[in-house]
């Protein structure tokens, strides 16, 4: 179960965009995405949808997911409310499954200290570097990064497709001519793309 369960992070300002093309091919491809918030109580994302969480964070065990997701969120740089998920990241860091983050998610594993010694990538590098991260000389300015272990992947606030890209390429959901394929339909609008993807 552990190897074809999708842990996804939700609370209250998640930005709803930034993981729609990452869950959706996950779960056209046998992953079961199950949504993990800070209590049972539902969160409101920054489109106003509202969702009901599947699982409290306390309740989420490394050994029981392939992949941990961390959306923005304008909480993570307005309060410490979403400290509990950054912390979380960094056990399923420590147990070895992996950890992805996109947009304000990354600020908050920096100042966490888990992109201290991490490649990684953000919006751009004084974001992070605002938080008094140490990570600073690790920062890559491509659109999403996975670091040397496998890991860790990053990607900035407009790059939901480069995100998806490298989770699946991590999960090997997609790989060599067909994950390039996936990129190039979703992000490029190749029509060229579809046919291999296809085959």
């Amino acid at each position: 179960m552990a190897g074809k369960t999708v842990h996804l992070a939700v609370y209250d300002t998640y930005a709803d965009w930034e993981t729609g093309h990452t869950t959706a091919f996950l779960a056209q491809n046998g992953y079961t995405v199950r949504t993990v918030a800070a209590t049972g109580a539902p969160v409101t994302t920054m489109g106003g949808v509202r969702i009901q969480p599947d699982l409290t964070l306390d309740n989420v065990r490394p050994r029981d997911s392939a992949l941990l997701i961390l959306t923005g969120a304008s909480l993570w740089d307005t309060s410490d409310d979403l400290a509990p998920f950054a912390r979380k990241a960094r056990a399923f860091l420590d147990a070895g499954v992996p950890v992805a983050a996109i947009c304000g998610a990354t600020a908050g594993l920096a100042r966490e200290g888990l992109l201290d010694d991490r490649a990684h990538t953000s919006a751009v590098s004084f974001y992070l570097a605002a938080t008094g991260y140490k990570g600073g000389e690790h920062y890559r300015d491509e659109d999403a990064v996975t670091d040397d272990d496998g890991l860790l992947i990053t990607a900035g606030p407009t790059e939901p497709v480069a995100l998806a890209r490298e989770v699946f390429a991590r999960l090997g959901v997609y790989e060599g001519e067909k994950l390039d394929a996936w990129y190039r339909l979703f992000h490029d609008s190749d029509p060229a793309a579809y046919e291999v993807l296809e085959s």
